[in-house]
């Protein structure tokens, strides 16, 4: 009984192992401004690895003048737009 039990622990042990070794999803967010203040926490959050630690590959399109997010958003170029 105890052989099984520790089997069955070691097994969970493993599988978690794989799903932490799994590659992050791709995420496009997509800003209606250029970087500044108030997008800097877009940036940190990236360069801090929190994307990474939640699981997630995100590569943030800078905004400008020329460009609006929903366009972007419904043509399928990005994932989130804020």
């Amino acid at each position: 009984m105890l052989k099984r039990t520790l089997l069955a622990a070691f097994t969970v042990c493993c599988l978690g192992l794989f799903a932490a070794a799994q590659a992050a999803d791709p995420l496009v967010l997509q800003t209606k401004w250029l970087a500044d203040a108030q997008s800097a926490g877009f940036y940190v959050a990236q360069a801090k690895g929190f994307y990474k630690q939640a699981g997630l590959d995100v590569r943030i399109l800078p905004g400008g003048p020329d460009i609006t997010p929903s366009e972007v958003l419904a043509s399928g170029k990005a994932d989130v737009a804020v």
